[in-house]
């Protein structure tokens, strides 16, 4: 599974016949908008917030694959439909499951919205903006710093899933030192714990055996 993260918390999943696209939001266009999509299947969308919704760039993907499938739960179909999306859906296509991940409370700031805790294939597991959840694929993309949550809450519940491999996502609120040196410590306490954490660079791609 080749796998790219595309700043905070949007992932693009390629399979030899399937290419997926997590949460393309705002602090992930920039670096998305220089990507070239040679085709896409898929945009899986958690929860309606712009870092993980960017319309307007999800606009742009849709009059580049006419066929590409978008799914997001109830209150950002609304949105999407409103955007003139309208072949999203909140029905999942094949491969996919979904998994209840609430979203943290976020609330006097923002409204909590709904969301879609995605597996997709058996093999990752997107839960969005939620330290709540009690399952996981071989493949766990982990929100590991936010305003609703902590970096100490994401390692408890990590370890107690016990997944094989750990992306960290939703940490565009970090400068470049504090990832690098978080990442390091992350590291090195999964590892002790039968666990590899994934120091995901922003544009470049890996691949993981599951």
């Amino acid at each position: 599974m080749k796998i790219t993260k595309f700043t905070h918390s949007c992932l693009l999943v390629e399979m030899s016949d399937r290419t997926v696209l997590f949460d393309p939001g705002v602090m992930s266009q920039p670096l998305l908008e220089k990507h070239t999509f040679v085709y896409l299947d898929d945009i899986a969308i958690t929860h309606q917030h712009g870092d993980h919704m960017a319309i307007d760039f999800i606009i742009t993907l849709a009059e580049q694959f006419p066929e590409v499938r978008i799914t997001a739960p109830g209150d950002a179909l609304k949105q999407l439909h409103e955007a003139g999306l309208t072949q999203a859906t909140n029905q999942l296509p094949e491969g996919f499951t979904r998994f209840d991940a609430p979203h943290e409370v976020v609330e006097p700031m923002f409204p909590t919205p709904e969301e879609i805790g995605y597996h997709y294939l058996g093999k990752l597991s997107h839960p969005g903006d939620s330290h709540h959840f009690t399952e996981t694929s071989p493949i766990l993309a982990l929100p590991v710093t936010a305003p609703w949550g902590s970096t100490v809450k994401a390692v408890q519940l990590a370890l107690e899933l016990k997944p094989k491999y750990i992306i960290p996502i939703h940490d565009w609120h970090w400068r470049d030192e504090a990832r690098q040196q978080t990442y390091d410590s992350l590291a090195q306490i999964f590892a002790k714990n039968g666990i590899e954490f994934v120091k995901a660079k922003d544009g470049e791609p890996f691949n993981l055996d599951v």
